[in-house]
């Protein structure tokens, strides 16, 4: 009969950031990707905001893998449905790590943007150690179904966006309907649905906005 076996390690990921934090800076992003991508390539969604205002940092998933079993392009994943909690207590501390490294505590203003799985991510870290930030952007995913009105109650100031396609191919057959009332249930105020005609993309016009 064979037994698993658990045991603690230390290990040691990256993250990519983009453009440099100075005095001149006005934005600092902390950014999620979704399923297949690498933290630097996702940073190419916001080489179009003014380099001196914005500071991206992009989070690296750590679970790394060959795309389309070519053995070429390599992407990531944050979490499966394989030992989920303890994987999520994994990708929390990582967080906890890069938060603490770029002092996130003391950004003039920061906006936490998760896409596709990454909304998952960045709601879950959020809630569990209730991190302030000024705008919370939810693009093209669901925020996990344990988390409640109550997790985000702390957060006074904070806007909230939810962005997606309307030819989202994951949203389909009434499943934005049920996640439009229910973010609306999570976020009571202050909170906002913007919308682009276009699939399971990410929408780099509607991100302008906010920078």
């Amino acid at each position: 009969m064979s037994i698993e076996k658990e045991l603690s390690y230390q290990i040691t990921n990256t993250y990519s950031v983009l453009n440099h934090f100075t005095e001149k800076t006005k934005t600092v992003w902390l950014v999620c990707h979704g399923i297949g991508y690498l933290s630097r390539y996702f940073l190419r969604h916001f080489y179009h905001l003014n380099t001196e205002e914005n500071y991206v940092i992009a989070p690296q998933a750590q679970s790394k893998y060959y795309l389309n079993n070519q053995y070429k392009h390599v992407g990531a994943s944050w979490l499966t449905k394989e030992r989920t909690e303890a994987e999520i207590e994994n990708v929390l501390t990582y967080l906890d790590g890069v938060y603490k490294a770029e002092n996130l505590k003391n950004a003039p203003r920061l906006i936490i943007l998760g896409y596709s799985q990454g909304v998952s991510v960045v709601t879950r870290w959020i809630a569990s150690r209730e991190i302030n930030c000024e705008e919370l952007i939810m693009h093209s995913g669901k925020v996990p179904a344990e988390l409640t009105r109550e997790s985000f109650q702390f957060l006074k100031n904070t806007n909230f966006s939810f962005i997606y396609g309307t030819e989202d191919e994951y949203l389909k057959n009434g499943i934005i309907k049920v996640e439009k009332e229910r973010l609306k249930d999570l976020f009571p105020q202050n909170f906002k649905i913007k919308t682009y005609k276009g699939g399971h993309e990410f929408n780099t016009e509607l991100i302008t906005e906010f920078a």
